[in-house]
Order: structure tokens, then C-alpha cells, then sequence
């Protein structure tokens, strides 16, 4: 009991000496108000333990909008949508690279890529690549894919990349990457990057061809999807880790529906399904197949 105790003044003092050196104060109530408001917009679930991550992260759009109080930023941004996409923005969490979790890709291609062009028969190939950020992800697809068909204009191939950060997404649609983002892509990929001078800077560029496949649009996927047609696979990665539990249930339902039977769905190796799915069955380390 005593190190509990010990351990929870310790974590107390620490808020306290954070909040003494804070620029604006950051009451309990304003953490509360705006948590709510990232729940109820985008899902996000925030923990106490996100409460000075949340102050660092807007306290610079205070700065922006030249605010002087927490109070003056939640009246602002409960009757201002165009501020609601900054919030969202702001507390969003982006990282990732090229081959994250690379056995997703090396399942992607053996499984995906390799039969699809294999096929005498043709057809399409839909991808969705749910919560994609800066970009490495479908742009990881999409070389992967070019790699096994050669020519995608001789092939009926699209992928989607969706994201809730509008301003992630214009720096994924440029394509655009310091030249060290492609140190870890394995040899056989990286003919599909160019190095080049960008402003001064030593940048690689995603190849044109393997650009013009991705299609770059904003989704929460909280709301309505707009999407018709269902996808051969979905990669949905590092995105359900700041949801709670009703929330992911109901997103992997979703997605299961918006799986074609057989095709697949990959989630990030720190997430799970929370107990089985009656469309999906276990088919590697995170990866599922949709049933039928």
C-alpha cells in the first residue's frame, strides 16, 4: 500500500510543478470540457494521464489566436467547425514510417499483391489505407504493389488513404520526405523514391506513378463513410490505441462490412480485436480474414 500511496504523491507533485510553470492556466474543467469534445467528435479517448499533453499541444493555438485563457479557447471552439479541424489536428498523434511493422507488407504482397497479378482474370483491386498520416503507409502499399505489376495503368488499382488531420494529408498527398525516411526501405523498393533539392534541403520524392494510384481525402471515422464499394484489404494501424473499448467494437464492425469475403484486414501490433469477430478469423500476427 505504501508505494502505492508514495507513487501516486510523487505523480501529484510532478502535475503540480508542471502546472506552476504553465503560460495559461489549465483547470480541471477545461481538460474535461475539451476531452469531451475529442471523444465526442473524433473518438479520441484522453486520460488523465494526457492532461499536459493536451495543454503543450493547444497551448500554441492560443498563442496563435492571441488568447489569454483555456476558457476563451473551449467558448471558441464549441461554436467554431473550422476550429474543431485545428483541435483535432492539434491533439492528433502522427508517427509512423515506410515498412512499419514490415511482416504486414511481406503478408500484403505474398497474399495480395503476388495473386492479383497473377490472375488471368483480371478485375480490380480496392485498398484502403485508414488513418494513414504522413503517407508511408499507402505509399508502402503502393510500391509493394508496383513492384509485383509493373504497370499500373494496365491494371484497375486504386488506393485510398484517409485521415482526420487535414494538415497531415497535404503534406502525405506532396509525397515529399526528408532523405533519411528511406534508410530502413529494403533495396528492392527504393527505385521507386528520387532524391532531390526541395527548398534547400536534400529531400526524396515518391515516384509519379506510384503517387497517381493513392487518392489523399479527410475521413473521421466516427461519421458516415462515404465509400460504396468494399476493399480487397484494409490497413487500419496504431489508430485504435486512442479509442475505448465501445468505440473500437464498433469501428472493427465497420470495417468488417467494408471487407470483401476472403480479403484482409491488418491493425497495429499493440491493438487487437478484444475477443473474436463472427466475419473474421485469425490469419497472423494482427492480420484477419474477412469469412465467406
Amino acid at each position: 500500500m505504501s508505494t502505492n500511496r508514495y507513487g501516486a504523491a510523487a505523480a501529484l507533485d510532478q502535475n503540480e510543478a508542471a502546472a506552476s510553470l504553465r503560460e495559461f492556466s489549465f483547470s480541471d474543467d477545461d481538460f474535461k470540457v475539451l476531452a469531451k469534445l475529442a471523444y465526442d467528435h473524433a473518438g479520441i479517448a484522453l486520460s488523465d494521464s494526457k492532461r499536459n499533453l493536451v495543454y503543450s499541444r493547444l497551448s500554441r493555438r492560443l498563442r496563435t489566436l492571441q488568447l489569454e485563457t483555456f476558457r476563451d479557447y473551449r467558448e471558441l471552439v464549441a461554436n467554431d467547425e473550422r476550429e474543431i479541424e485545428n483541435f483535432i489536428n492539434s491533439i492528433s498523434t502522427n508517427h509512423t514510417k515506410f515498412f512499419r511493422e514490415d511482416h504486414h507488407f511481406d503478408h500484403f504482397r505474398s497474399r495480395v499483391a503476388v495473386p492479383f497479378a497473377q490472375s488471368a482474370r483480371g478485375g480490380s483491386l480496392r485498398i484502403w489505407s485508414a488513418g494513414c498520416s504522413s503517407g508511408e503507409e499507402p505509399y508502402t502499399i503502393a510500391v509493394v504493389l508496383k513492384r509485383e505489376l509493373r504497370s499500373f495503368q494496365n491494371h484497375d488499382v486504386k488506393i485510398l488513404a484517409t485521415d482526420i488531420d487535414t494538415e497531415i494529408l497535404a503534406k502525405a498527398a506532396r509525397g515529399e520526405f526528408a532523405s533519411n525516411a528511406v534508410n530502413d526501405v529494403p533495396k528492392p523498393y527504393q527505385s521507386f523514391f528520387e532524391s532531390e533539392t526541395v527548398g534547400g534541403k536534400e529531400m526524396v520524392l515518391v515516384d509519379d506513378d506510384v503517387r497517381s494510384t493513392i487518392t489523399f481525402r479527410r475521413l473521421n471515422l466516427m461519421e458516415r463513410w462515404p465509400m460504396r464499394g468494399q476493399f480487397d484489404a484494409i490497413f487500419c494501424r496504431n489508430v485504435m490505441i486512442y479509442f475505448d473499448g465501445p468505440t473500437k467494437a464498433n469501428l472493427i464492425e465497420r470495417f468488417a462490412n467494408q471487407i470483401k469475403p476472403g480479403g484482409w484486414l491488418y491493425i497495429g501490433h499493440s491493438e487487437s480485436l478484444s475477443g473474436t469477430h463472427p466475419q473474421l478469423s485469425a490469419a497472423g500476427r494482427t492480420i484477419y480474414r474477412r469469412n465467406g
